[in-house]
């Protein structure tokens, strides 16, 4: 299987590179962007036949080994941390993310699995939870494509916006980094939201980020079974075991192994760069397979359907953390 598919593989790999290097030095884009930036621009070019079928393999299963590599840096007691009020907090933006994505989505007529997309990443930690929840609901290359693009736009913005918003309402350093926790996308752009602020608002915020990241578990449970239950209606015959999401699983145990502490710190830091590189490659992959004039032509719904979201996720976490005395 890999001697087939390891042009491909190699092909993608080449446009990964450089991605993980511009997002080094502008991490406010971020690598993956520049992945599926890369692979978008150089898709239109001729390339050799053979490498096809390792493209769609990077394209798909790298970016599962991916999520299970993120496990390693996952740790669960920071879900014990940030105590229940706070996760109280994170299940309102949850659902509100979903709610509004779904509804909003219809009256946009777009396509379900870019709504998805859309509210997973918005809900949870932008491309991460795009990329963990794809395959569950067999998303393609162009609807990732879309989706990741929108949550770029909206990354950005957060960075500049959110301190500025923070101090105009006054906002205390917790309340800050619960609130940019919960409503900003991308681990990055929380992080530098977040230390923008303050020391201590910044690292709130990646605390209650990464234990909203977790919440890629639960959330691909539910669409794997909700997807089987659609299937079955349809089918007889239909195998749950074609569409679990046993990448899932094992990301549960690569964070249980990350927590228990039996690795090297150093070993399991590795393993999650490894994961964010990971990413970045199959992003490349998927821009490959994009058509740059189909994500121009239809690209404004997304990007629409990514803004009403995120005013609704950031607007529903200032409003929870003031019912409940955080704020």
């Amino acid at each position: 299987m890999y001697k087939k598919n390891s042009k491909g593989i190699l092909f993608a790999f080449v446009f990964a590179m450089p991605a993980y290097f511009l997002g080094i030095a502008y991490p406010i884009i971020g690598g993956p962007v520049f992945g599926i930036l890369l692979g978008i621009i150089f898709a239109s070019f001729k390339r050799p036949a053979s490498c096809e079928p390792g493209i769609r393999f990077t394209g798909k299963k790298i970016l599962q080994y991916s999520i299970i590599l993120l496990g390693f840096e996952m740790n669960l007691f920071h879900v014990l941390d940030i105590g229940i009020q706070s996760f109280s907090v994170m299940i309102f933006t949850l659902l509100t993310a979903f709610t509004v994505a779904y509804f909003f989505g219809k009256f946009l007529k777009l396509d379900h699995n870019i709504t998805t997309l859309i509210g997973a990443g918005t809900a949870i930690c932008g491309g991460s939870a795009i990329a963990a929840v794809a395959p569950v609901i067999g998303a393609k290359d162009k609807d990732i494509a879309f989706s990741i693009s929108t949550i770029f736009l909206f990354n950005v913005i957060a960075v500049f916006l959110f301190p500025f918003l923070g101090h105009l309402f006054g906002l205390s350093d917790h309340g800050f980094g619960m609130w940019a926790g919960t409503a900003i996308n991308d681990t990055s752009s929380v992080v530098a939201a977040g230390y923008s602020y303050s020391e201590e608002a910044g690292s709130y915020a990646t605390i209650v980020k990464l234990t909203r990241a977790l919440m890629i578990v639960p959330v691909c449970l539910f669409f794997a079974f909700l997807t089987t239950h659609n299937k079955t209606k349809n089918s007889s015959d239909f195998n749950l075991a074609t569409i679990f999401p046993w990448f899932i699983l094992w990301f549960i145990v690569a964070s249980i192994i990350n927590t228990t502490g039996a690795l090297p710190l150093a070993f399991s830091h590795a393993l999650g760069s490894l994961g964010k590189f990971s990413i970045i490659w199959a992003m490349s992959a998927i821009g490959l397979n994009t058509n740059l004039a189909s994500l121009i032509k239809n690209g404004f719904k997304p990007i629409l359907l990514g803004l009403v979201c995120w005013f609704a996720v950031a607007a529903v976490s200032l409003i929870i953390q003031h019912i409940i005395g955080l704020i």
